[in-house]
């Protein structure tokens, strides 16, 4: 997230993952919200949620990074489209309850976007290759982990979900691409779109990471 810092300079791409960063914060609020009402939250628990949910990787990102404050205090718009998303699903869950399918697709055009903006901003604090990587994951899953914390349940990430693990193969792609210098928007598209595209492949084709059973 951040767009000011880590997009404002790729000419002819801002527009694009600007506007796939706010549709995002939207579908991460809009799944932390869901779940709050599932959990019979009340209304300022399901705010609560629908923002962490939206905002928490991006936070804990900057916290890291000593970029402070974070992002979504610099820029108060991603707070108001958690709140105001949040408070839309308070109103009306069934409606969002009915469209899971769509939320997931959304989800996952959030978690890719999220993530090369990540990694993106930690090139910008010349961070290794890892750490790189580690800032891209963050930003993509951190806040959904704090939200299933918070709800008692299995972070989404430990699970057989393939979730975290498309953030690492595109973050990955993304700094192995900067490595061999890579046109940056073409490096930025490509990894965002992969990381889509398997999170999408698996949520409609149900594919899972193998798990140990003992």
């Amino acid at each position: 997230m951040n767009y000011s810092i880590t997009i404002g300079r790729l000419a002819g791409f801002t527009d694009m993952l600007y506007y796939l960063d706010i549709l995002g914060t939207i579908a991460f609020a809009a799944s932390g919200a869901l779940t709050g009402v599932r959990k019979r939250m009340d209304l300022l628990g399901v705010v609560v949620l629908g923002i962490i949910t939206a905002t928490g990787g991006g936070i804990l990102r900057d916290v890291l990074m000593n970029d402070l404050p974070p992002f979504c205090f610099k820029n108060e718009l991603y707070l108001y489209l958690a709140i105001g998303t949040s408070l839309i699903v308070f109103v009306v869950p069934q409606h969002f309850d009915q469209q899971r399918k769509l939320l997931l697709i959304l989800d996952a055009l959030g978690l890719g976007t999220f993530a090369v903006i990540g990694t993106t901003k930690a090139f910008t604090y010349h961070l290794g290759f890892i750490g790189a990587v580690i800032m891209g994951v963050v930003t993509a899953t951190f806040g959904g982990l704090v939200r299933d914390v918070l709800c008692n349940d299995i972070p989404l990430i430990l699970q057989r979900e393939i979730y975290a693990t498309a953030c690492i193969v595109g973050c990955t792609t993304l700094c192995i691409m900067r490595y061999y210098s890579f046109d940056q928007t073409m490096a930025l598209t490509f990894s965002a779109t992969l990381i889509i595209a398997i999170r999408s492949a698996a949520i409609l084709r149900g594919w899972q990471l193998p798990r140990k059973s003992v």
